[in-house]
């Protein structure tokens, strides 16, 4: 696990960190401060490798291919994905979600197939199958939650049947925290009907290792942002196969293998779902943003992480004027998700946002959820591995302020 030492010496990357105010960053669920490395990256990228990749004979365009399929093949490692050509660079999770349902889902789920998620799932992994059921006929199935916010066996299998062609899951809930067996689950639901399984990471891959193969899902997903790399790039990982076997999901230049005047031909993956020009800038951050973490070791970010979210759960479960939702089960998400009693998440958030701590507050992608914990918003803070166990003692600190300027009672 990381000591205090090692984590001074990473808060020294944070430029947020060195601002005349000081900021306490509980929001990283959302998105992560960037290190020094990280934007480096794109200002040596923007100042000296700037071309348009795969399109041209000279200098700029060739470096500009090497950046970008290096980023290629270093995400490949980062997921153990078996071949480079099984990874597409999307925007981020939500337009990864969205290119299988529209590329595959649409095209091979009809009237009679159903669909099964959970009831955590960001809007990005529901509001997306919704869609796909209304235009197909299928039907959306939910697994529940039981008291320990956890999905248990007896649920799953409650829910799985023959007739479920696409399995759909979050690694780690950006609410409640539970990271279910995703690898047990998708071995049930690949022997039960052979569904195709999902796996959104965008929760997950920041703090743990990922291994695809070790999952055997068929495709996975998650976003730079929240792994401290730039805005606007994320991943889709797919089995090659069933990525070639797929309609484009847009259409134009670069995706094109041959064009004539009524018809047309494609690249295989990744190129096939890389239309237009695509973000260079962004795929080298995320390159830099990996080689980062995992000079840091993604075991001791977990370890560090977790002992973080221990402590802060651990105290705020003391404070009467508390709720919280985050499972009790310690293998869970960094993250905190809670509400004042007789407060409106937004005033909290707000008033200890003048005391320089940022947290979440709303509904987090996440209604469906959130109606299921009897309410229609909560508060969120979310860990990473620059924040400190002093942060969180301040952090609580100022809870009980805001209980006083709320005038709550204990």
């Amino acid at each position: 696990m990381l000591n205090r030492e090692q984590v001074e010496k990473i808060r020294e990357d944070f430029s947020y960190l060195k601002s005349d105010k000081k900021y306490i960053y509980f929001d990283n669920g959302a998105t992560t401060q960037k290190p020094r490395q990280v934007i480096e990256s794109l200002e040596e990228y923007y100042n000296y490798e700037n071309g348009n990749p795969h399109r041209g004979a000279h200098h700029f365009a060739m470096e500009a291919t090497d950046v970008y399929e290096g980023a290629r093949d270093k995400v490949r490692e980062f997921v153990n994905a078996k071949s480079s050509n099984e990874i597409v660079f999307v925007r981020n999770a939500t337009e990864a979600l969205n290119l299988i349902a529209y590329s595959w889902a649409l095209e091979n789920l009809s009237t009679g197939d159903e669909i099964l998620i959970s009831i955590m799932e960001h809007h990005s992994n529901l509001v997306t199958w919704q869609y796909v059921a209304n235009k197909t006929g299928a039907k959306l199935v939910y697994l529940y939650l039981d008291e320990n916010m956890q999905i248990t066996d007896e649920e799953f299998e409650s829910k799985l049947n023959k007739n479920t062609k696409l399995f759909s899951i979050t690694a780690a809930s950006n609410v409640v925290g539970t990271m279910p067996n995703v690898k047990e689950f998708i071995k049930k639901a690949k022997s039960s009907s052979g569904a195709i399984c999902i796996v959104d990471a965008a929760q997950y891959a920041p703090h743990h290792k990922v291994d695809v193969q070790d999952l055997d899902c068929d495709f996975l997903v998650f976003s730079g942002h929240k792994m401290v790399s730039a805005m606007g790039i994320g991943v889709l990982y797919g089995r090659e196969d069933i990525l070639n076997s797929m309609n484009p999901y847009m259409y134009g230049g670069e995706m094109i293998e041959y064009v004539y005047e009524d018809k047309s031909s494609y690249m295989p993956s990744p190129q096939r779902f890389e239309a237009g020009t695509v973000n260079v800038g962004g795929a080298k951050s995320l390159k830099t943003a990996i080689e980062y973490i995992e000079k840091i070791g993604m075991d001791n970010i977990y370890e560090y992480e977790s002992e973080l979210t221990t402590y802060c759960y651990d105290k705020m479960k003391k404070l009467p004027f508390i709720e919280v939702y985050t499972t009790p089960v310690k293998e869970r998400s960094p993250l905190i998700s809670f509400n004042f009693k007789d407060a409106h998440p937004h005033d909290v958030a707000s008033i200890l946002d003048n005391y320089g701590i940022a947290i979440r507050s709303g509904h987090h992608c996440a209604q469906p959820l959130h109606r299921k914990l009897g309410n229609n918003f909560s508060c969120r803070a979310s860990f990473a591995f620059y924040n400190t166990f002093e942060e969180i003692d301040y952090f609580i600190e100022h809870l009980e302020e805001v209980r006083r300027m709320l005038q709550i009672e204990s």
